[in-house]
């Protein structure tokens, strides 16, 4: 009778302690109720996407083969989408785990409540588990087969453009022995005319010693001669500087009789110009001097008729 008693105390006492968690919970099993709509669309959603591509496999739907071109189309779109959808299952899972955590401390076989929650976690884990290495797999082999295409494509340029190539190598090849046949033969022109030159060289020195002779004979020092020497190069600089100078000032007198000739075409221009514009005026002003002595003929001959109509009526 004391343990029936007690127990029935302990009931009572922990529904009392209960009743406040209880009502602190309402509102997450509110929010958690409100997801799972919304979390199993998604999940429909995430599973027709993922299962499209393997619907229809003889192409008698149309609408089927719509699909599949639009997933075709965009992969990495429709992978997004799915992987959202996972996250937020996820996300739904770990809030109702907490959620069923937080309400089953207060409740009397709380390990029990607990395991089983943890269980249920499990469950949904496991399935979202399943999904994600499916999807990830379906990722690896999209990646696989786009880095195929990507791979037969490079080929098919690489093949595409073989032909040129060979062309622009076989071009630069010609190129190269055609360099190497002008340099062998500019060699053998210098190796021929080495002695020609050998020949000049010697015949300079010859003249050089010869002048030198000359200028000894003549009484000219060495010195006096690097001084005549030196004189006559400034002279030829002189030279050639008036004759630049000279030349400047063609060039000058040249550019200013074009802009001379330039000026005198645009003043002969205007001149016309204004001979035409005169010319027009005098001819309207004549033009308005013939139209007012028309006028002035019209009112006459009105006048004179209004006269004689006055005479008439008299």
């Amino acid at each position: 009778m004391f343990f029936a008693s007690c127990a029935s105390c302990v009931v009572a006492a922990s529904l009392a302690m209960s009743a406040p968690a209880v009502a602190q919970s309402a509102a997450p099993l509110v929010a958690a109720s409100s997801l799972a709509p919304a979390a199993a669309s998604g999940a429909r959603a995430a599973s027709a996407a993922g299962t499209t591509s393997t619907m229809n496999p003889t192409g008698a739907d149309n609408a089927g083969n719509t699909e599949n071109a639009d997933n075709a189309a965009s992969p990495d779109s429709a992978f997004e989408a799915r992987q959202k959808v996972l996250d937020q299952r996820t996300e739904e899972s770990n809030y109702r785990y907490a959620v069923a955590e937080h309400d089953c401390y207060s409740k009397f076989f709380v390990n029990h409540c607990l395991n089983k929650a943890r269980d249920s976690m499990r469950s949904v884990q496991a399935d979202i588990r399943k999904e994600q290495l499916a999807l990830d797999g379906e990722q690896r082999v999209q990646r696989a087969r786009q880095r195929d295409e990507q791979a037969a494509l490079k080929r098919a340029q690489d093949e595409a453009s073989a032909p040129q190539r060979a062309a622009d190598d076989a071009r630069n090849a010609q190129a190269y022995e055609d360099k190497q046949r002008q340099h062998q033969l500019d060699q053998a022109q210098r190796a021929a005319e080495a002695p020609q030159r050998s020949a000049n060289a010697q015949a300079y020195q010859q003249k050089q010693q010869q002048h030198a002779l000359d200028q000894a004979q003549r009484g000219i020092s060495p010195s006096q001669a690097a001084a005549n020497s030196q004189a006559y190069d400034q002279k030829q600089g002189d030279f050639q500087r008036k004759l630049d100078q000279a030349r400047q000032q063609g060039a000058q007198k040249a550019q200013e009789r074009v802009e001379k000739q330039q000026t005198f075409e645009k003043k002969q221009a205007d001149a016309a110009q204004h001979k035409a514009d005169v010319e027009a005026r005098q001819k309207q002003a004549a033009e308005k001097a013939e139209q007012k002595r028309q006028d002035q003929l019209k009112e006459q001959q009105q006048l004179e008729e209004q006269q004689k109509q006055q005479q008439q009526q008299q």
